[in-house]
């Protein structure tokens, strides 16, 4: 039935090219910018990339006609969450992955600004759309000094990030702000409700993770957040060695959570890094902003009220 439900929604949304596309899109080398607006696929949020597959496959035929309303849409949502909640004694996963950066925390301050206030003492001259500008284009250089671009501390990745936006290679400089970005000042949760409701999530017996690609940094800055006890794991790619949208760093937190791939569901902003790597790793997940905007609104659709 899951399947036959799946496939359903699937020529709905899509065409066989737009299906096989993103069935694909971890495995075609996209790179992650922060500054760039996540897409929506929110017609995806509940397919794993194995059910997108098999539905291609099964699909030979030319793609639906049928336009999609409101009401059929909302009775396939409910017939697939009904279908998992029967499986899950009342809930539609055992448990719940969260990105880091862009879904569980943000900068409090722009990026730029912060580059240059901390830089000007230091001699960097660019403004702030200039350093915007080198940053976005040094972060999408390759990184040939390893196949990670956080490996440990990350300092080697962030001294040419740092270098590379302002023109500015003083070591003091990047150590001051290196450490900043591990304090409690320069990041805020984006939900203020998000404690009570991982204390929900985790009540009602799911478990709940982070999955991030970080350095090393992440844990104390989690632990500064005052919010480290709220996860019954943390997958930081630099300690597992893959990064998103590698679906090795999804299998690792299923393997600290005594899981399958296919009982979680992972939330993030970045449709290549957190939609399809999630999905190469056969987890469900849901695109931040456009398939949920609140924490609230994920443990309502797992099936827990907060």
């Amino acid at each position: 039935m899951a399947l036959t439900t799946r496939t359903k929604i699937l020529k709905l949304f899509t065409t066989k090219t737009q299906c096989s596309a993103l069935a694909r899109g971890s495995r075609d080398g996209f790179r992650y910018d922060p500054f760039r607006e996540s897409e929506s696929l929110s017609s995806f949020s509940f397919f794993s990339s194995s059910a997108a597959s098999a539905a291609v496959a099964a699909e030979t035929a030319s793609p639906s006609a049928e336009v999609l309303n409101g009401s059929r849409l909302f009775g396939f949502l409910k017939e697939y969450e009904d279908y998992r909640r029967n499986l899950y004694g009342g809930l539609t996963h055992k448990a719940l992955f969260v990105d880091a950066v862009g879904t569980l925390l943000v900068p409090s301050q722009p990026m730029a600004q912060i580059y240059r206030q901390i830089g000007e003492k230091y001699g960097v001259e660019y403004s702030e759309g200039e350093i915007l500008n080198r940053y976005r284009w040094a972060y999408e250089q390759p990184w040939g000094k390893s196949r990670l671009r956080y490996v440990n501390d990350g300092r080697p990745f962030w001294q040419y990030i740092v270098s590379s936006s302002t023109g500015c290679s003083d070591s003091q400089y990047f150590e001051e702000l290196y450490k900043y970005y591990t304090t409690e000042k320069a990041w805020h949760l984006c939900d203020p409700d998000a404690e009570k409701v991982f204390q929900a999530l985790r009540k009602a017996g799911v478990k709940v993770a982070v999955v991030s690609n970080f350095d090393t940094r992440l844990r104390p800055l989690l632990r500064a957040l005052k919010c480290d006890h709220w996860f019954d794991a943390v997958a930081v790619s630099a300690e597992v060695e893959a990064e998103k949208p590698n679906p090795t760093i999804f299998l690792k937190a299923c393997e600290f959570l005594e899981i399958q791939p296919e009982d979680a569901v992972h939330v993030g902003d970045d449709r290549r890094n957190d939609i399809w790597g999630a999905r190469d790793a056969g987890c469900d997940a849901w695109l931040w902003g456009a398939d949920v905007t609140s924490f609230r609104e994920v443990a309502q659709r797992i099936g827990v009220q907060v």
